[in-house]
């Protein structure tokens, strides 16, 4: 590199952390939003420039000669040749979910620095680095998942453990993720009408598109994006119009059948239809959005209104339970690291690349680009009033908030849900409300004044609803692929990717997760509803499996003095994880453990409704139980993989190259659609 750009990267690094010392260091006044952007994107420039670049040329050292699973195995469904913009799209809008939306507007009750730290350095160190590696072991390896790369190295108790795990926490993550998108859009004809028209819109797409090259992915970018404005536009109009508002206003438990639906046509319809491009059409969506609040938040310039470090951080917070370690590393999740991502990078993305070098760009750099959603998010939450955020985000009083420091008025609050066209704001918790509202103060006072801020907060809803079914669908995809992996031991042929198995499949796993998503729509008190707790320790311990598989994947093929590149993330996310496994289960404090919340409710200390009692107590438990069956499979996990670490530092386990070729034995739809598994201790090992 010239000197002149290793000025040009020392002036960035300058910058950044000129930008970083004055979010962490000032306490005297308030800080001015633009520094927290400004910081976070000289440290994604730095990581994803030498970091990443590391990785690629001297970890995997990757190569466009290599062939990879979309040309060898192509078989126009799954295993698809396609444009790597089309690919980072579907790949963002998959990982996207609403873990940086909604998990910073929680963690905010710690203060915006103990967020802010967690979300740029484990995205560097840990969530970026899982998500690449994953992709580029996928690659080398037919485009396999991470259930099959568990199977075949974490030998057969770390594997039928592994599998498990995934598998549980893959239909967790799915129903609370449908169950999330269907409260959204209930009764909101806007945002359902503009998210159902990217369905057809997408289909367009896929047709005009089929192949990938350059002019069909330009034609249909641009019809795409001309639909999709006129869908924007005509969303409001329908939501007005007397006989097309009503038909388009749907109550929960129908939504959620049409949700279970769209789950199942993006399973098993062919990738290049429906999936990749209503991704790669959404990503623009989340993208323009994102990339505007950002314009926005350098002209509008305002301030972080959030304390940097609360009173809240020692665990007395009024929004969930627990102090700063290990919860605020549990609420966010996707921000910094998210196991779901594993399964995406070892899922659909793999099938798609056309070159090896591409898994840079899509691997890191898509983490990076969510990493910046979640500094949005946090920046939205931090510019609101103090008062304001507690008042949104609790169910507690007006009085004890402004006892607490915060101090907020009943009229104040009223102008605020009349301003954005709702009729009230308080207590509106889960996370989402708060982040429509910060994110429409900031458009009306960029684009349009006071007097639209009603239009931005409902196109917020909106665009968090867009940026969750995203990550529904690939999820669902990303399930049957893991259950057809799992199940290919009893019945061979469910591997094959055929209409058959992928129905087949596709179905049982639909039907696991919407089981719980119409159970939680029906019950208020009960279903998935009851297991939002476990959603960020859920996705942490993936993270966890995810880590040591590509761990142990780095040691078997030979490149021991490269494993603390996923060692060091694997040691942390675990310490983390199991802490606050541990807690949930245990902790004395009802509003943190599990038990003693059953216990509380069931003697009366928490007051519940009579009839919702029993219930209320049972979910508590199935709570601990849970988490107590999650914390067991990873520590077998864990175990296994030590073990298997031993055989191969010991030299009883013989090394293998990293070499594509060893994986091209088998071919799609020959029964064998991921290709032969490599010999493992002298012999062979059936997928």
């Amino acid at each position: 590199m010239s000197p002149f750009k290793w000025l040009v990267w020392l002036a960035v690094a300058a910058a950044g952390a000129i930008a970083f010392g004055i979010v962490a260091l000032a306490r005297d006044e308030p800080v001015s939003a633009p520094y927290m952007i400004i910081a976070a994107v000289c440290t994604y420039a730095i990581a994803y420039r030498f970091y990443s670049r590391f990785i690629a040329t001297r970890v995997f050292n990757l190569d466009d000669r290599n062939t990879t699973p979309a040309f060898r195995f192509n078989d126009g469904r799954d295993f698809v040749p396609t444009n790597r913009w089309v690919v980072f799209g579907h790949h963002f809008a998959a990982i996207a979910g609403p873990g940086p939306l909604i998990g910073p507007i929680l963690a905010a009750q710690f203060g915006y620095l103990p967020g802010t730290i967690w979300i740029l350095a484990g995205v560097v160190l840990a969530g970026a680095v899982q998500d690449f590696v994953i992709l580029c072991a996928s690659l080398r390896r037919g485009g396999r998942s991470l259930a099959k790369m568990a199977k075949d190295y974490l030998g057969p108790v770390g594997a039928l453990a592994g599998t498990l795990a995934i598998l549980f926490i893959m239909i967790i993550l799915i129903a609370v993720l449908g169950l999330v998108v269907v409260n959204a859009l209930a009764e909101s004809p806007w945002g359902l009408f503009t998210v159902g028209m990217t369905v057809p819109i997408a289909l367009l797409m896929g047709v005009v598109m089929r192949g990938g090259h350059g002019r069909q992915v330009w034609v249909a970018t641009a019809i795409g994006l001309a639909l999709l404005l006129a869908a924007l536009v005509a969303g409001r109009w329908v939501s007005t119009h007397p006989a097309l508002g009503p038909a388009w206003t749907l109550e929960r438990v129908p939504l959620a059948w049409l949700v279970i639906v769209y789950g199942m046509a993006a399973s098993v319809l062919p990738v290049w239809l429906l999936l990749a491009p209503r991704d790669y059409l959404s990503t623009f969506v989340k993208l323009g959005t994102i990339f505007l609040l950002a314009i926005g938040i350098l002209a509008v310039r305002p301030e972080l209104r959030l304390p940097p470090i609360t009173q809240f951080a020692n665990g007395t917070g009024p929004i969930f339970g627990g102090s700063v370690f290990p919860f605020c590393f549990i609420t966010i999740a996707c921000g910094a690291i998210s196991g779901f991502h594993a399964l995406i990078a070892s899922g659909t993305t793999p099938k798609l690349l056309r070159r090896e070098t591409d898994a840079r760009m899509i691997g890191y750099g898509a983490m990076l680009l969510e990493s910046l959603v979640a500094i949005m998010a946090m920046v939205a939450a931090a510019s609101l009033p103090p008062g304001q955020y507690f008042a949104i985000n609790t169910n507690r009083s007006l009085e004890w908030i402004t006892q607490q420091g915060f101090p907020v008025t009943a009229p104040e609050m009223q102008e605020l849900a009349v301003r954005v066209g709702e009729k009230t704001l308080q207590a509106r918790t889960g996370g989402a409300p708060c982040l429509a509202v910060g994110m429409a103060e900031i458009f009306s006072q960029f684009l349009g004044g006071g007097m639209v801020a009603g239009l931005w907060y409902h196109f917020a809803i909106m665009f968090e609803a867009l940026f969750i079914l995203t990550t529904l669908d690939a999820g669902t995809r990303v399930g049957r692929y893991l259950l057809q992996d799992a199940l290919q031991r009893m019945a061979p042929r469910l591997a094959a990717t055929s209409w058959g198995p992928n129905i087949l499949t596709s179905s049982v796993f639909v039907a696991a997760w919407g089981y719980f998503v119409i159970a939680g729509v029906i019950d208020p008190h009960g279903g998935i509803r009851a297991l939002w707790p476990l959603f960020g320790i859920a996705n942490q311990l993936l993270a966890v499996t995810a880590l040591v598989i590509a761990t142990t994947i780095l040691l078997r093929t030979g490149k021991k003095r490269f494993a603390w590149v996923t060692g060091i993330p694997t040691a942390w996310i675990l310490a983390v994880t199991m802490t606050a496994g541990i807690e949930y289960i245990f902790h004395p404090d009802p509003r943190i453990g599990f038990l003693a919340r059953a216990a509380a409710i069931s003697s009366g200390e928490i007051p519940v409704e009579a009839a919702t009692r029993g219930v209320q107590v049972f979910n508590a438990r199935l709570d601990a139980v849970m988490a107590g069956i999650f914390l067991a499979l990873v520590a077998t996990v864990v175990i296994s993989a030590l073990l298997e670490w031993w055989r191969i530092l010991s030299g009883r386990r013989p090394l293998e190259p990293d070499d594509p070729g060893l994986f091209s034995a088998g071919a799609a739809g020959s029964g064998g659609a991921f290709g032969e598994v490599p010999r493992s201790a002298g012999g062979g090992r059936c997928c």
